[in-house]
């Protein structure tokens, strides 16, 4: 069974940085897409950054571009999201996600989904 779970959330001040993980387990199989995302309360979950596979490439939100970076370490199996010039509008539960069921990374149909770590930018 593959199991995502993520780490490194923390409350910061507005400007500093934080590290997300999400180490994967269980996986019999290639991957196609690894992306985060977060939910802030009362908002809709969005996509801040994948990785697509197949062909190396990358997307980030206009919201963060320039700020996040996501990488992998494929020895580790994990997934990281190095996050600076935090915000506090980057105030949110953030999510690992693996396996996109459309074969394209810009979704929220994935089939893995990991617990969830929180992040909290003060002003």
């Amino acid at each position: 069974q593959v199991q995502l779970v993520e780490s490194g959330g923390g409350s910061v001040q507005a400007g500093g940085s934080l590290r997300l993980s999400c180490a994967a387990s269980g996986y019999g199989h290639s991957r196609n897409c690894m992306a985060w995302f977060r939910q802030a309360p009362g908002k809709e979950r969005e996509e801040v950054a994948y990785i697509y596979f197949i062909t190396g490439s990358t997307y980030y939100a206009d919201s963060v571009e320039g700020r996040f970076t996501i990488a992998q370490d494929n020895a580790k199996n994990k997934l990281y999201l190095q996050m600076t010039s935090l915000k506090p509008e980057d105030t949110a539960m953030y999510y690992c996600a693996a396996d996109s069921k459309r074969g394209y990374c810009f979704t929220d149909d994935y089939n893995y989904w990991g617990q969830g770590t929180q992040v909290t930018v003060s002003s």
